[in-house]
């Protein structure tokens, strides 16, 4: 009887291990940079045991930048520029996989398992693109096996694929980490991510009636407007939003897409919340000529002010804890909007539970890899029970 290849035999002993060391990578919508955490797991399921031992994000520098944006939520684009940044985006993340390793003192041999999200350039779910004969669909690009080759370490990438093969839109998957990381039976909490886009998971302490969903923009026309107007990638801290003006109708305009009525589970984009989007908006409420911190002050009451709506009409029961993650955590503007409209409302940041704010969706990803590991599909209400994740092996 012939025996498993050796890359079988090695992923054979790493899910057989009590611990794993897996490194979680994240780049999202706004391009900042990739988000590297390494972390330690042992069981899986409601069973997982997570610590997250390093985590640095590394910048990509503006000619990276705008190569990506070439590709990135374009209904039509160069096919041999998104085939050349597929194997680029894969070469990079390696690159920049080894020098913190290396940054850190860290033996490439301790790390069992990459989880590699990859880079999102399309997501397009049915709702979006209007098409009934055709089904949901979503592109990550960043090549696995590029990855894997590189750095000599098994990687598991393409998570989002799996969830949309058993029937669902391939995002947020933030409700597997959430359930699993962060229920907690003594109260209702909203676990709240505002990245590109915002997302949250309703997590009442009964478990029951669980929901992940988007819910908006996040912060992806908010820094849009802070590099077209200011020359800067994005509002930290939200100091040009405080230094503006709420303009109400361009406010009102902008919360009247049929996305927002539309019941949850749903997810969205920038291929949705664009430059046009924002402009038609401007159109309808006469604010074309409106200040650019006005503008910044706009967009970012309308990142909070769709989180507010679904908070107060689209869950049931009440929140004792909205916690927050991802870059609009430091935005003061949108943080502040949260708690005067949400009173009686805990509002912090998922580090008060042991999350980095920062990390967690690097974390994320990490903790799917675990669960491909080890783990058995997860029944949280409607949503697929599947693992994701595909592995690439490094010979």
């Amino acid at each position: 009887m012939p025996s498993l290849n050796r890359n079988l035999q090695k992923l054979f002993t790493i899910t057989q291990k009590p611990e794993r060391l897996i490194i979680g990578l994240m780049s999202g919508t706004s391009l900042d940079g990739l988000d590297i955490a390494v972390c330690r797991f042992s069981g899986n399921g409601f069973d997982t045991r997570f610590e997250l031992l390093k985590f640095i994000t590394l910048p990509y520098d503006d000619a990276f930048r705008q190569e990506v944006k070439q590709v990135f939520a374009q209904r039509q684009t160069d096919l041999e520029k998104v085939c050349l940044l597929n194997a680029r985006i894969g070469m990079l993340h390696a690159d920049m996989i080894k020098q913190a390793l290396r940054q850190w003192g860290w033996d490439f041999s301790a790390i069992d398992i990459i989880a590699s999200h990859g880079q999102t350039i399309y997501h397009v779910p049915r709702r979006l693109h209007g098409g009934e004969s055709w089904p949901n669909a979503t592109l990550q690009i960043g090549d696995a096996d590029h990855i894997a080759v590189q750095t000599g370490i098994i990687t598991i990438s393409d998570f989002r694929q799996k969830h949309i093969a058993a029937g669902g839109e391939g995002a947020p998957l933030a409700l597997y980490g959430d359930v699993l990381l962060g229920s907690d039976a003594r109260c209702n909490r909203i676990l709240l991510n505002i990245g590109g886009i915002a997302n949250l998971t309703w997590l009442p302490a009964d478990r029951n009636e669980i929901i992940c969903t988007d819910v908006g923009a996040g912060n992806t026309l908010i820094d849009a407007a802070c590099r077209q107007y200011f020359n800067l990638p994005y509002d930290a801290g939200g100091h040009i939003a405080a230094s503006g003006q709420v303009h109400l109708a361009l406010l009102d305009a902008l919360l009247a897409h049929p996305f927002f009525a539309e019941a949850a589970p749903k997810t969205t984009g920038p291929e949705l919340f664009s430059s046009d989007y924002v402009q038609q908006a401007r159109q309808r409420a006469d604010a074309t000529d409106i200040l650019a911190a006005d503008l910044v002050a706009t967009l970012s009451a309308f990142t909070a002010e769709a989180i507010v709506r679904f908070v107060k009409y689209s869950i049931m029961g009440k929140p004792d804890e909205l916690l927050l993650s991802g870059g609009g955590a430091r935005n003061k503007f949108i943080v502040d909007y949260l708690k005067r409209a949400l009173p009686g409302v805990k509002v912090a940041d998922t580090d008060t539970i042991g999350l980095n704010a920062d990390a967690k969706e690097a974390i994320l990803f990490a903790l799917l890899a675990n669960e491909a590991l080890c783990g058995e599909p997860v029944v949280v209400g409607n949503n697929p029970a599947v693992l994701m994740g595909k592995f690439s092996f490094p010979v």
